[in-house]
């Protein structure tokens, strides 16, 4: 027996073992995005009859001021998200790789449970929180006497989207934590030793030595921030359904409300494939803007 074609099977046997699963990739994935795209040259309700339009539901669509109003709450959430996800991950991460820290475990596996959720379940119970009659932020702001803090947290256009971004950036700080911790964990604990030596403890130790470490691995995680950030639409849809009024629309909601609300598939699948390119820009240029300045640094 050939020990070398053992190890190493003939591409046609790959083939066959690889095909179901492609097969299978691509009719979940390409194919609802090209049956997006050919719909978005059409008006469409839903019914038998279709009528051609080319690129005039592309020409409406950019410009429409309130498509990129809710394109501009998708980046305002994904600043927040970079900021609160990934920047506390970072510091969270650090603590739990440190001596000093006791039952890292426990404290692990209860910053990581809001990830285990669904999002509609942190929507409703975000909603809950949020209430101004019961909610337990104003309970709590009662409690300390501190009513002229209490407001309609959800319901007030200047603030609404501050309020929708805190449970998208609790829940998803532990997802990232692990990935982060992951990473300084493969950092040789020769380094840690010296740095404790030269008293680099604290602030110092995560911006001279962490930091610089798992450099590559925070990109990462920023990609994955503004990819997640692009598409939200759970949350948005159980805590405020893009209101009051459309303060608090964002991208994929937009899409929502023309598609199924509406019944402008049409319209809605332009709106999806619009979507789809703004973001695999934002999502390439964030990309190799940092790409750029780490390989500068280096």
């Amino acid at each position: 027996m050939n020990t070398k074609s053992a190890l190493y099977p003939r591409k046609s046997v790959l083939i066959m073992l690889l095909a179901p699963g492609v097969i299978l990739y691509a009719g979940i994935a390409f194919f609802p995005i090209i049956n997006a795209l050919g719909l978005s040259f059409f008006k469409w309700s839903g019914g038998i009859e279709r009528s051609f339009t080319g690129l005039d539901n592309y020409k409406f669509l950019f410009s429409d001021p309130l498509f990129w109003g809710a394109l501009k709450n998708n980046l305002l959430i994904g600043l927040i998200s970079i900021v609160g996800q990934v920047g506390i991950a970072l510091i969270l991460a650090t603590l739990f790789t440190t001596r000093d820290i006791r039952f890292k475990g426990f404290h692990r596996s209860v910053i990581f449970f809001p990830v285990v959720l669904a999002a509609i379940i942190i929507g409703f119970i975000w909603t809950m929180v949020y209430s101004r009659e019961y909610g337990l932020l104003n309970f709590i702001l009662r409690g300390v006497k501190l009513d002229s803090l209490i407001k309609p947290w959800l319901d007030d256009p200047k603030i609404v989207i501050y309020s929708v971004c805190a449970p998208i950036v609790w829940q998803y700080i532990g997802y990232y934590m692990v990935i982060i911790a992951s990473g300084i964990t493969a950092i040789p604990r020769e380094i840690f030793e010296s740095a404790d030596l030269d008293a680099a403890v604290g602030w110092r130790k995560l911006v001279y030595i962490v930091y610089p470490l798992v450099k590559n691995t925070i990109i990462v995680c920023v990609m994955m921030c503004i990819s997640g950030s692009m598409k939200i639409f759970t949350h948005i849809l159980i805590m405020t359904s893009g209101g009051p009024g459309n303060s608090s629309m964002v991208m994929a909601m937009y899409a929502y409300r023309n598609s199924f609300v509406k019944y402008k598939l049409g319209y809605g699948s332009a709106a999806s494939i619009g979507i789809l390119l703004i973001s695999m820009l934002i999502i390439m240029g964030s990309r190799s803007i940092m790409r750029s300045k780490n390989e500068e640094q280096f």
